[in-house]
């Protein structure tokens, strides 16, 4: 999964309920653009260029995986529903809401619909005052001088009062930092490396990712079942043991819990799949010895996802030696998981049909699986 984009946006509002028009805007952005990382503090302004009521002013930190300009097509859709529809011909009026991209990384974008950074950014002390709450030390990529500087330097002497006012950020409002340590399970082609990835960034986890593509076996376990399965299994086992232990046992003051993309005891649910009874006797006296000595996740969260789409998403990620996994195949590892939870009762387990959901591509569909997570 690529790293996400940092985006600085400015917002400001000179008409209705001001505050409440950059609190909504907030909402929304985090809703269809990104998790919401900096919130400054807000300003008030006089209107510039024309004669309006004053305007509030704010900058926010953003970040997402969506392209530059598809953040900018949300936005303008945000102005909308807010009540502003922006003027073909040049000039400045009153509005409800003004979003503006300030920064992306360092990227320079000079295109029809978006110019980055934001052209005029530096020569306006309402932009430059909440940026440097958030991101003194943020250097525009042309001018190639930090914020401080530009703020020092700037040839806006307008007045501006810094309000005792605070914008809420709703990315706050999910805390998983109660739980220790989560788990994210689900078939093969699930999502659930996608989904403990994305928390791991927007929440300060340390992230502990299954080391399967090392595993040498896995290509042979898929071309001769029948001979490689027990070597396999043992395998993953050892490993996966060997990392939970390790990374459980290592602190992260840095980080406020520890998210991983499997847990042990899929070993016992695949190997039940792939052995011969008697094989499977042997591996399970062999587990319990294992299992018993390892940290538990006090929240086991397991994506469901039907065949048909467990398939689509095998097919697009590409990896060779899937390209001839069954139906009949993955629908035994979710009986074997649904069994498991079932009959689990130590664990604290949530189980989340994601079958018509696109997480990755549709924050909504993430943000919903984050409120069945924390609620």
């Amino acid at each position: 999964m690529e790293h996400p984009l940092k985006i600085i946006i400015a917002l400001g509002s000179n008409q209705g309920d001001k505050f409440k028009n950059l609190q909504l805007a907030i909402d929304e952005i985090h809703n269809q653009v990104g998790v919401i990382d900096k919130i400054s503090k807000v300003y008030q302004s006089k209107a510039v260029g024309f004669e309006g009521d004053d305007f509030l002013n704010a900058c926010i930190q953003v970040q997402t995986h969506l392209k530059p300009k598809t953040v900018m097509r949300q936005l303008l859709s945000i102005e909308k529903a807010l009540g502003r529809a922006r003027r073909t011909t040049e000039g400045h009026e009153n509005r409800t809401i003004d979003l503006d991209i300030i920064f992306i990384n360092d990227q320079v974008i000079d295109a029809k619909t978006l110019l980055v950074p934001h052209p005029e950014m530096h020569n306006r002390l309402f932009v430059l005052k909440p940026l440097h709450d958030i991101s003194p030390r943020y250097i525009h990529p042309k001018l190639n001088k930090d914020v401080v500087e530009l703020l020092e330097t700037t040839k806006d002497q307008s007045k501006m009062e810094s309000l005792k006012i605070w914008l809420k950020n709703p990315s706050k409002s999910y805390d998983f930092s109660k739980h220790n340590y989560i788990a994210i399970e689900g078939n093969i082609g699930a999502g659930k490396t996608s989904l403990a990835t994305m928390m791991s960034r927007e929440f300060n986890a340390k992230l502990i990712l299954e080391r399967f593509a090392d595993n040498p076996f896995l290509p042979k376990f898929y071309e001769e079942p029948q001979r490689y399965a027990f070597t396999l299994e043992m395998s993953f086992l050892a490993d996966r043991y060997q990392q939970i232990s390790d990374d459980l046992s290592q602190l992260d003051l840095f980080k406020d819990f520890i998210i991983s993309d499997y847990d042990v005891f899929k070993s016992l649910i695949f190997s039940k799949i792939t052995l011969p009874e008697d094989e499977f006797i042997l591996y399970r006296k062999l587990f319990y010895q294992v299992y018993k000595d390892i940290a538990k996740p006090d929240l086991y969260v397991y994506l469901y996802q039907n065949t048909k789409r467990l398939q689509e998403n095998i097919k697009k990620r590409g990896r060779n030696y899937e390209k001839n996994i069954e139906n009949e195949y993955l629908e035994k590892i979710n009986s074997g998981y649904l069994e498991f939870l079932r009959n689990q009762t130590e664990l604290n387990v949530k189980i989340i049909d994601i079958s018509d959901k696109d997480f990755v591509e549709n924050r909504s569909d993430y943000l919903d699986i984050l409120n069945t997570i924390s609620d």
